[in-house]
Protein backbone atom coordinates (compact mmCIF):
# COMPACT_ATOMS: atom_id res chain seq x y z
CA UNK A 1 0.00 0.00 0.00
CA UNK A 2 2.83 2.39 0.87
CA UNK A 3 4.50 1.69 -2.47
CA UNK A 4 1.22 2.40 -4.21
CA UNK A 5 0.90 5.70 -2.38
CA UNK A 6 4.49 6.57 -3.26
CA UNK A 7 3.83 5.89 -6.94
CA UNK A 8 0.71 8.06 -6.79
CA UNK A 9 2.70 10.83 -5.03
CA UNK A 10 5.42 10.80 -7.67
CA UNK A 11 2.80 10.78 -10.41
CA UNK A 12 1.05 13.73 -8.76
CA UNK A 13 4.35 15.60 -8.44
CA UNK A 14 5.10 15.00 -12.10
CA UNK A 15 1.68 16.28 -13.12
CA UNK A 16 2.12 19.37 -10.94
CA UNK A 17 5.53 20.11 -12.46
CA UNK A 18 4.17 19.63 -15.96
CA UNK A 19 1.29 21.98 -15.20
CA UNK A 20 3.66 24.60 -13.76
CA UNK A 21 2.00 24.52 -10.35
CA UNK A 22 5.33 24.24 -8.57
CA UNK A 23 7.26 27.41 -9.34
CA UNK A 24 10.56 26.80 -7.54
CA UNK A 25 13.17 26.30 -10.29
CA UNK A 26 14.24 22.68 -10.71
CA UNK A 27 18.00 23.14 -11.07
CA UNK A 28 19.11 20.54 -8.53
CA UNK A 29 20.14 17.91 -11.10
CA UNK A 30 23.16 19.85 -12.41
CA UNK A 31 23.42 22.59 -9.76
CA UNK A 32 23.20 25.37 -12.34
CA UNK A 33 21.28 28.63 -11.99
CA UNK A 34 20.61 30.10 -15.41
CA UNK A 35 20.57 33.89 -15.56
CA UNK A 36 19.64 35.76 -18.73
CA UNK A 37 21.40 38.94 -19.82
CA UNK A 38 19.56 41.23 -22.22
CA UNK A 39 21.47 44.20 -23.63
CA UNK A 40 21.84 46.13 -26.93
CA UNK A 41 24.69 44.14 -28.48
CA UNK A 42 24.00 45.63 -31.91
CA UNK A 43 22.58 48.99 -32.93
CA UNK A 44 23.49 52.54 -31.84
CA UNK A 45 24.20 51.56 -28.20
CA UNK A 46 26.10 48.35 -29.01
CA UNK A 47 29.38 49.32 -27.36
CA UNK A 48 27.63 50.20 -24.11
CA UNK A 49 25.61 46.99 -24.24
CA UNK A 50 28.68 44.87 -24.86
CA UNK A 51 30.42 46.40 -21.85
CA UNK A 52 27.34 45.77 -19.70
CA UNK A 53 27.33 42.13 -20.77
CA UNK A 54 31.05 41.79 -20.02
CA UNK A 55 30.42 43.27 -16.59
CA UNK A 56 27.84 40.59 -15.75
CA UNK A 57 30.21 37.91 -17.09
CA UNK A 58 32.84 39.29 -14.71
CA UNK A 59 30.49 39.12 -11.73
CA UNK A 60 29.55 35.51 -12.58
CA UNK A 61 33.23 34.58 -12.78
CA UNK A 62 33.87 36.04 -9.32
CA UNK A 63 30.81 34.32 -7.84
CA UNK A 64 31.49 30.92 -9.42
CA UNK A 65 35.17 30.74 -8.46
CA UNK A 66 37.38 31.52 -5.49
CA UNK A 67 39.10 34.92 -5.40
CA UNK A 68 40.28 35.33 -1.80
CA UNK A 69 42.00 38.65 -2.53
CA UNK A 70 38.91 40.34 -4.00
CA UNK A 71 37.01 42.29 -1.36
CA UNK A 72 33.51 41.62 -2.70
CA UNK A 73 30.84 39.42 -1.07
CA UNK A 74 30.86 35.80 -2.36
CA UNK A 75 34.36 36.13 -3.89
CA UNK A 76 35.89 33.89 -1.22
CA UNK A 77 33.90 30.72 -1.96
CA UNK A 78 32.89 28.80 -5.09
CA UNK A 79 29.30 29.29 -6.19
CA UNK A 80 26.06 29.53 -4.21
CA UNK A 81 23.86 27.27 -2.10
CA UNK A 82 26.55 24.69 -1.43
CA UNK A 83 27.83 24.30 -4.96
CA UNK A 84 25.41 25.92 -7.40
CA UNK A 85 27.09 27.79 -10.27
CA UNK A 86 25.69 30.64 -12.34
CA UNK A 87 25.35 30.02 -16.06
CA UNK A 88 24.66 33.06 -18.22
CA UNK A 89 22.46 33.04 -21.31
CA UNK A 90 23.00 36.14 -23.45
CA UNK A 91 20.51 37.90 -25.72
CA UNK A 92 20.53 41.04 -27.89
CA UNK A 93 17.56 43.42 -27.93
CA UNK A 94 19.16 45.80 -30.50
CA UNK A 95 17.77 48.78 -28.61
CA UNK A 96 14.24 47.84 -29.73
CA UNK A 97 11.43 47.37 -27.15
CA UNK A 98 9.56 44.79 -29.25
CA UNK A 99 12.70 42.71 -29.74
CA UNK A 100 13.45 42.96 -26.02
CA UNK A 101 9.98 41.71 -25.11
CA UNK A 102 10.19 38.70 -27.46
CA UNK A 103 13.70 37.87 -26.26
CA UNK A 104 12.53 38.02 -22.63
CA UNK A 105 9.74 35.57 -23.47
CA UNK A 106 12.29 33.28 -25.14
CA UNK A 107 14.73 33.47 -22.24
CA UNK A 108 12.06 32.53 -19.71
CA UNK A 109 10.10 30.03 -21.80
CA UNK A 110 12.79 28.26 -23.81
CA UNK A 111 16.07 28.90 -22.00
CA UNK A 112 14.38 28.53 -18.59
CA UNK A 113 16.39 31.31 -16.99
CA UNK A 114 15.78 32.06 -13.33
CA UNK A 115 16.07 35.84 -13.74
CA UNK A 116 17.06 38.46 -16.30
CA UNK A 117 19.62 41.24 -15.87
CA UNK A 118 19.38 44.29 -18.16
CA UNK A 119 18.50 46.11 -20.26
CA UNK A 120 20.45 49.43 -20.45
CA UNK A 121 17.76 51.24 -22.47
CA UNK A 122 14.81 52.18 -20.23
CA UNK A 123 12.52 51.85 -23.24
CA UNK A 124 13.44 48.16 -23.43
CA UNK A 125 13.61 47.55 -19.69
CA UNK A 126 9.95 48.60 -19.39
CA UNK A 127 8.39 45.76 -21.48
CA UNK A 128 11.02 43.20 -20.49
CA UNK A 129 10.42 43.74 -16.78
CA UNK A 130 6.68 43.52 -17.44
CA UNK A 131 7.26 40.02 -18.85
CA UNK A 132 9.20 39.06 -15.72
CA UNK A 133 6.53 40.45 -13.40
CA UNK A 134 3.74 38.69 -15.27
CA UNK A 135 5.61 35.39 -15.10
CA UNK A 136 6.40 35.98 -11.41
CA UNK A 137 10.13 35.85 -12.13
CA UNK A 138 12.86 38.32 -11.14
CA UNK A 139 14.28 41.25 -13.10
CA UNK A 140 17.50 42.90 -11.92
CA UNK A 141 18.05 46.33 -13.48
CA UNK A 142 21.50 47.81 -13.37
CA UNK A 143 21.42 51.23 -14.97
CA UNK A 144 18.10 51.99 -16.74
CA UNK A 145 17.26 55.31 -15.13
CA UNK A 146 13.63 56.19 -15.94
CA UNK A 147 12.04 57.06 -12.60
CA UNK A 148 8.74 55.59 -13.81
CA UNK A 149 10.18 52.07 -13.76
CA UNK A 150 10.07 51.91 -9.96
CA UNK A 151 6.67 53.58 -9.67
CA UNK A 152 4.61 50.74 -11.17
CA UNK A 153 4.08 48.78 -7.96
CA UNK A 154 6.04 45.79 -9.24
CA UNK A 155 7.20 43.27 -6.64
CA UNK A 156 9.98 41.55 -8.62
CA UNK A 157 11.79 44.50 -10.18
CA UNK A 158 15.00 45.75 -8.53
CA UNK A 159 17.10 48.68 -9.78
CA UNK A 160 20.63 49.55 -8.64
CA UNK A 161 21.22 53.02 -10.16
CA UNK A 162 19.88 56.49 -9.29
CA UNK A 163 16.90 57.72 -11.29
CA UNK A 164 16.41 60.68 -13.61
CA UNK A 165 14.30 62.25 -10.86
CA UNK A 166 17.24 62.12 -8.46
CA UNK A 167 19.68 63.47 -11.05
CA UNK A 168 17.33 66.31 -12.03
CA UNK A 169 17.25 67.48 -8.42
CA UNK A 170 21.04 67.27 -8.31
CA UNK A 171 21.26 69.35 -11.49
CA UNK A 172 19.27 72.23 -10.02
CA UNK A 173 21.24 72.04 -6.77
CA UNK A 174 24.44 72.43 -8.80
CA UNK A 175 22.94 75.39 -10.67
CA UNK A 176 22.02 77.12 -7.40
CA UNK A 177 25.48 76.47 -6.00
CA UNK A 178 27.21 77.79 -9.13
CA UNK A 179 25.12 80.96 -9.04
CA UNK A 180 25.95 81.52 -5.38
CA UNK A 181 29.60 80.51 -5.45
CA UNK A 182 30.73 81.69 -8.88
CA UNK A 183 28.08 84.24 -9.84
CA UNK A 184 27.34 82.36 -13.06
CA UNK A 185 23.88 83.89 -13.56
CA UNK A 186 22.23 80.65 -14.64
CA UNK A 187 18.52 81.40 -15.15
CA UNK A 188 17.17 79.48 -18.14
CA UNK A 189 17.10 75.79 -19.04
CA UNK A 190 16.74 73.91 -22.31
CA UNK A 191 16.35 70.18 -22.87
CA UNK A 192 17.40 67.83 -25.64
CA UNK A 193 16.38 64.19 -25.34
CA UNK A 194 15.68 61.04 -27.28
CA UNK A 195 12.01 60.38 -27.89
CA UNK A 196 11.88 57.17 -25.80
CA UNK A 197 10.88 56.01 -22.32
CA UNK A 198 14.24 57.17 -21.01
CA UNK A 199 14.39 60.51 -22.79
CA UNK A 200 10.80 61.60 -22.23
CA UNK A 201 10.84 60.78 -18.53
CA UNK A 202 14.22 62.45 -18.06
CA UNK A 203 12.87 65.57 -19.76
CA UNK A 204 9.72 65.53 -17.62
CA UNK A 205 11.77 65.26 -14.44
CA UNK A 206 14.18 67.95 -15.63
CA UNK A 207 11.38 70.41 -16.44
CA UNK A 208 9.66 69.70 -13.14
CA UNK A 209 12.82 70.23 -11.06
CA UNK A 210 13.80 73.38 -12.94
CA UNK A 211 10.38 75.02 -12.62
CA UNK A 212 9.99 74.11 -8.95
CA UNK A 213 13.32 75.81 -8.19
CA UNK A 214 12.57 78.98 -10.11
CA UNK A 215 14.35 78.35 -13.41
CA UNK A 216 12.64 79.13 -16.71
CA UNK A 217 12.45 76.30 -19.25
CA UNK A 218 12.80 78.05 -22.63
CA UNK A 219 13.19 75.17 -25.09
CA UNK A 220 12.31 71.48 -25.25
CA UNK A 221 13.77 69.44 -28.13
CA UNK A 222 13.05 65.72 -28.67
CA UNK A 223 14.70 63.66 -31.43
CA UNK A 224 14.47 60.11 -32.72
CA UNK A 225 17.28 57.88 -31.43
CA UNK A 226 19.79 56.76 -34.02
CA UNK A 227 19.49 60.11 -35.82
CA UNK A 228 21.84 60.87 -38.71
CA UNK A 229 21.36 64.61 -38.49
CA UNK A 230 20.62 66.90 -35.53
CA UNK A 231 21.03 70.23 -37.33
CA UNK A 232 17.47 71.44 -36.84
CA UNK A 233 17.42 70.34 -33.19
CA UNK A 234 20.66 72.16 -32.35
CA UNK A 235 19.55 75.20 -34.36
CA UNK A 236 16.42 75.33 -32.20
CA UNK A 237 18.55 75.21 -29.04
CA UNK A 238 20.88 77.91 -30.38
CA UNK A 239 17.97 80.21 -31.27
CA UNK A 240 16.61 80.06 -27.70
CA UNK A 241 20.14 80.14 -26.21
CA UNK A 242 19.39 78.68 -22.74
CA UNK A 243 22.00 79.12 -20.03
CA UNK A 244 21.95 75.39 -19.22
CA UNK A 245 21.13 72.31 -21.26
CA UNK A 246 19.87 69.09 -19.69
CA UNK A 247 20.79 66.30 -22.11
CA UNK A 248 19.42 62.77 -22.42
CA UNK A 249 21.30 61.43 -25.44
CA UNK A 250 22.74 57.91 -25.53
CA UNK A 251 25.66 56.47 -27.48
CA UNK A 252 26.25 57.85 -30.95
CA UNK A 253 23.43 60.38 -30.53
CA UNK A 254 25.49 62.13 -27.87
CA UNK A 255 28.52 62.25 -30.17
CA UNK A 256 26.41 63.69 -32.99
CA UNK A 257 24.88 66.30 -30.68
CA UNK A 258 28.30 67.52 -29.49
CA UNK A 259 29.74 67.61 -33.02
CA UNK A 260 26.72 69.49 -34.34
CA UNK A 261 27.05 72.14 -31.63
CA UNK A 262 30.69 72.58 -32.61
CA UNK A 263 29.75 72.83 -36.29
CA UNK A 264 27.27 75.60 -35.42
CA UNK A 265 29.82 77.24 -33.09
CA UNK A 266 27.43 77.35 -30.16
CA UNK A 267 27.53 76.27 -26.53
CA UNK A 268 25.36 76.98 -23.50
CA UNK A 269 27.06 78.19 -20.34
CA UNK A 270 26.71 74.66 -18.92
CA UNK A 271 25.50 71.25 -20.10
CA UNK A 272 24.35 68.65 -17.58
CA UNK A 273 23.77 65.10 -18.80
CA UNK A 274 21.78 62.18 -17.49
CA UNK A 275 22.78 58.51 -17.85
CA UNK A 276 24.11 59.21 -21.35
CA UNK A 277 26.98 59.14 -23.79
CA UNK A 278 28.67 61.67 -21.53
CA UNK A 279 29.55 58.84 -19.15
CA UNK A 280 30.97 56.60 -21.90
CA UNK A 281 34.80 56.52 -21.79
CA UNK A 282 35.02 55.42 -25.42
CA UNK A 283 32.92 58.35 -26.61
CA UNK A 284 34.99 60.69 -24.44
CA UNK A 285 38.15 59.40 -26.08
CA UNK A 286 36.66 59.68 -29.57
CA UNK A 287 35.56 63.27 -29.02
CA UNK A 288 38.93 64.33 -27.62
CA UNK A 289 39.01 68.01 -26.62
CA UNK A 290 35.43 68.43 -27.79
CA UNK A 291 34.26 66.31 -24.84
CA UNK A 292 35.67 68.70 -22.26
CA UNK A 293 33.59 70.95 -19.98
CA UNK A 294 30.37 68.95 -20.35
CA UNK A 295 28.96 67.76 -17.01
CA UNK A 296 26.69 65.04 -15.70
CA UNK A 297 25.86 62.46 -13.07
CA UNK A 298 28.46 59.70 -12.73
CA UNK A 299 28.33 56.57 -10.56
CA UNK A 300 31.84 55.39 -11.36
CA UNK A 301 34.94 56.40 -13.27
CA UNK A 302 38.63 55.49 -12.75
CA UNK A 303 39.08 58.88 -11.08
CA UNK A 304 36.92 57.57 -8.20
CA UNK A 305 39.47 54.87 -7.33
CA UNK A 306 40.22 56.20 -3.84
CA UNK A 307 36.49 56.29 -3.06
CA UNK A 308 35.90 52.71 -4.27
CA UNK A 309 39.09 50.70 -3.53
CA UNK A 310 37.47 47.28 -4.07
CA UNK A 311 36.79 47.98 -7.75
CA UNK A 312 40.37 47.61 -9.04
CA UNK A 313 40.67 43.84 -8.57
CA UNK A 314 37.27 43.16 -10.16
CA UNK A 315 38.01 45.60 -12.98
CA UNK A 316 41.17 43.64 -13.79
CA UNK A 317 39.02 40.58 -14.54
CA UNK A 318 36.52 42.73 -16.44
CA UNK A 319 39.23 43.98 -18.80
CA UNK A 320 39.97 40.37 -19.70
CA UNK A 321 36.34 39.96 -20.78
CA UNK A 322 36.26 43.05 -23.01
CA UNK A 323 38.59 45.67 -24.49
CA UNK A 324 41.53 45.85 -22.02
CA UNK A 325 41.89 49.58 -22.61
CA UNK A 326 38.30 50.30 -21.52
CA UNK A 327 37.61 50.51 -17.77
CA UNK A 328 34.32 50.00 -16.01
CA UNK A 329 32.02 52.91 -16.67
CA UNK A 330 29.11 54.30 -14.67
CA UNK A 331 26.58 52.07 -16.43
CA UNK A 332 28.40 48.76 -16.84
CA UNK A 333 29.50 48.54 -13.21
CA UNK A 334 25.84 48.74 -12.11
CA UNK A 335 25.10 45.55 -14.06
CA UNK A 336 27.81 43.70 -12.13
CA UNK A 337 26.24 45.01 -8.93
CA UNK A 338 22.87 43.64 -10.06
CA UNK A 339 24.20 40.08 -10.27
CA UNK A 340 26.19 40.35 -7.03
CA UNK A 341 23.10 41.50 -5.13
CA UNK A 342 20.89 38.79 -6.61
CA UNK A 343 23.50 36.14 -5.78
CA UNK A 344 23.80 37.38 -2.19
CA UNK A 345 20.02 37.22 -1.79
CA UNK A 346 19.84 33.65 -3.14
CA UNK A 347 22.64 32.58 -0.84
CA UNK A 348 21.11 34.25 2.22
CA UNK A 349 17.62 32.92 1.46
CA UNK A 350 19.13 29.43 1.09
CA UNK A 351 16.57 28.64 -1.57
CA UNK A 352 15.64 29.42 -5.16
CA UNK A 353 12.00 30.02 -4.32
CA UNK A 354 11.06 33.28 -6.03
CA UNK A 355 8.87 34.68 -3.26
CA UNK A 356 11.49 34.01 -0.62
CA UNK A 357 14.32 35.52 -2.66
CA UNK A 358 12.27 38.62 -3.50
CA UNK A 359 11.38 39.09 0.17
CA UNK A 360 15.02 38.62 1.12
CA UNK A 361 16.06 41.31 -1.36
CA UNK A 362 13.61 43.74 0.26
CA UNK A 363 14.31 42.82 3.87
CA UNK A 364 18.06 43.40 3.92
CA UNK A 365 20.70 46.05 3.34
CA UNK A 366 23.40 44.57 1.13
CA UNK A 367 27.13 45.17 1.13
CA UNK A 368 28.11 46.51 -2.28
CA UNK A 369 31.75 47.61 -2.60
CA UNK A 370 31.24 48.23 -6.33
CA UNK A 371 28.59 50.88 -5.58
CA UNK A 372 29.58 54.45 -4.85
CA UNK A 373 27.46 54.44 -1.69
CA UNK A 374 28.84 51.06 -0.59
CA UNK A 375 25.36 49.67 0.20
CA UNK A 376 22.20 48.58 -1.61
CA UNK A 377 18.70 48.56 -0.09
CA UNK A 378 15.34 48.54 -1.83
CA UNK A 379 12.17 50.52 -1.21
CA UNK A 380 8.71 49.45 -2.42
CA UNK A 381 8.79 49.26 -6.21
CA UNK A 382 12.39 48.12 -6.23
CA UNK A 383 14.42 51.33 -6.17
CA UNK A 384 17.82 51.19 -4.49
CA UNK A 385 17.52 53.92 -1.85
CA UNK A 386 21.30 53.85 -1.28
CA UNK A 387 22.03 54.69 -4.94
CA UNK A 388 24.45 57.55 -5.33
CA UNK A 389 26.18 59.48 -8.08
CA UNK A 390 28.48 62.49 -8.24
CA UNK A 391 28.22 65.46 -10.56
CA UNK A 392 31.39 65.54 -12.62
CA UNK A 393 32.87 67.70 -15.35
CA UNK A 394 35.19 66.46 -18.06
CA UNK A 395 38.44 68.40 -17.92
CA UNK A 396 41.43 67.21 -19.94
CA UNK A 397 39.54 64.01 -20.74
CA UNK A 398 39.14 63.11 -17.04
CA UNK A 399 35.97 63.08 -14.94
CA UNK A 400 36.58 65.68 -12.24
CA UNK A 401 34.36 65.62 -9.16
CA UNK A 402 32.56 68.92 -8.58
CA UNK A 403 29.49 68.10 -6.44
CA UNK A 404 28.61 67.36 -3.64
CA UNK A 405 31.22 69.59 -2.11
CA UNK A 406 32.52 67.11 0.47
CA UNK A 407 33.63 64.80 -2.37
CA UNK A 408 34.67 67.47 -4.88
CA UNK A 409 38.25 67.72 -6.08
CA UNK A 410 37.99 70.38 -8.81
CA UNK A 411 36.44 73.77 -9.47
CA UNK A 412 34.09 73.62 -12.48
CA UNK A 413 34.75 75.67 -15.58
CA UNK A 414 31.63 77.80 -16.17
CA UNK A 415 30.88 79.06 -18.74
CA UNK A 416 32.12 76.24 -20.94
CA UNK A 417 35.27 77.16 -22.87
CA UNK A 418 34.42 78.20 -26.42
CA UNK A 419 35.20 75.76 -29.24
CA UNK A 420 37.93 77.97 -30.76
CA UNK A 421 39.68 78.51 -27.42
CA UNK A 422 40.35 74.86 -26.54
Amino acid sequence: MKNGLKRISFLGLGLMLAAGLITTPAFAADKVIKIGTLFPLTGPCALAGQRCQASVVTAADVINNVYPDIQVPLAGKPGLLDGYKIELVHADHQGKPDVGKSEAERLFNQEKVYAIIGSYNSAVTKPVSFVAERKKKLFMCGCSSSAALTKRGYKRFFRMAPTDETESLEFVEVMKWLNKKQGTGLKTVGLIYENTEFGKHAADEGKKAAKEHGYEVVVDVPFNPGATNLNSEVQTLKAKNPDVIFGACLGGDYTLWVKTMKQMNWLPKAALNYCTGYQDPIITKQLGKDANFFMGGTGYSPEFAELMPAVAAVEKIYKQKTNPSVPFDSDSIQEAVALFILAQAIDKADTLDYETVAKTLYDNTWESPLSLGGKVAFSAGGQNIKAMSLITQLQGGSYKRIFPLDLANTTPVIPMTAWDKR
